[in-house]
């Protein structure tokens, strides 16, 4: 147990007392973190491999402008950035594209069509 949820439980303990509500919205921050904690690891990561692929003389610190365009400096950071944006998919895009109303909304549309279409002969 974190330690935030462990103040979190100790604070406020009687009311989130096997409250199912509770614990949902716990894990979901808890994949809003690991998103956010991926992305930063992400951009450190990349910034220095791009930037190390365009100093490749270690000795002498030149800027070599033909590494700026080759494959071999932004391949790993298009393969990780694919690998980021399904784990920011799976963490923001069901709720994004089906809300949590989404269902009800559709079935809504669907009994009004159908009574629309019944009533239209009457």
């Amino acid at each position: 147990m974190g330690r935030y949820r462990r103040r979190m439980c100790e604070e406020y303990g009687h009311e989130f007392k096997n409250d199912e509500h509770f614990e949902i919205a716990y894990k979901k921050v808890k994949r809003i973190k690991g998103f956010y904690s991926h992305l930063k690891v992400y951009l450190i990561v990349n910034i220095i491999l791009i930037v190390s692929n365009m100093n490749r003389d270690f000795l002498r610190i030149r800027f070599n402008e033909n590494d700026l365009f080759d494959w071999e400096t932004y391949s790993t950071a298009i393969f990780w950035g694919i690998a980021l944006l399904i784990h920011a998919f799976t963490v923001f895009g069901p709720e994004l594209f089906f809300g949590s109303n989404w269902e009800q909304r559709k079935i809504q549309e669907y009994m009004n069509q159908e009574s629309h279409k019944s009533n239209k002969w009457q």
